[in-house]
């Protein structure tokens, strides 16, 4: 939790809060042999640009670009890392449906508590996220990732890079 925190944050709309660009580290644990690389670099949620690739219905429009942009190290080797990701409305008012870039399903998001846990199945693995919100411009993820090759944990902060939409 960051300095100076105490207590949850809850978000009553998730994609009106994440809008903006964010300052992103990551802690990549591997719990097996205690190897550890990070991630730095941000995150820009942005409107999702039309047209997309994949088709949206009328009922997702609205929805969010997540792009990351940066440097991973892991053993000592530092490479440009980067992912896209998009949010769109939830079944929920003030929820997100997480998507790959590509348009398969990741995750539901729900912040109106200020935490939210989520389970992603992929193949053999099984990726099993929380989400915290601590103010307008802080939140964390942790996911714990586990399989018959796998056992690591990613710890990611956020800091808003700019002073967010009027209200947060």
């Amino acid at each position: 939790m960051p300095a100076g925190t105490s207590c949850l944050h809850p978000v009553a709309e998730v994609l009106a809060h994440l809008v903006g660009e964010w300052r992103v580290t990551r802690t990549v644990r591997d719990l097996t042999d205690g190897s550890e690389g990070h991630f730095t670099g941000t995150t820009l949620f942005s409107p999702l640009p039309l047209p997309l690739p994949t088709p949206l219905p009328a009922s997702e429009k609205g929805g969010l670009l997540h792009h990351e942009a940066g440097t991973f190290t892991w053993h000592g080797v530092a490479r440009p890392a980067e992912r896209t990701l998009r949010f769109l409305p939830g079944a929920a008012p003030g929820t997100a449906r997480v998507e790959f870039a590509d348009g398969r399903f990741f995750h539901d998001l729900d912040l109106r508590t200020g935490r939210h846990e989520t389970d992603h199945p992929c193949a053999a693995d099984l990726y099993r996220g929380e989400f915290e919100v601590y103010d307008a411009d802080h939140w964390r993820t942790r996911w714990r990732v586990g399989g018959p090759a796998k056992d690591l944990l990613l710890v990611t902060e956020y800091v808003r890079a700019a002073q967010g939409p009027p209200g947060h």
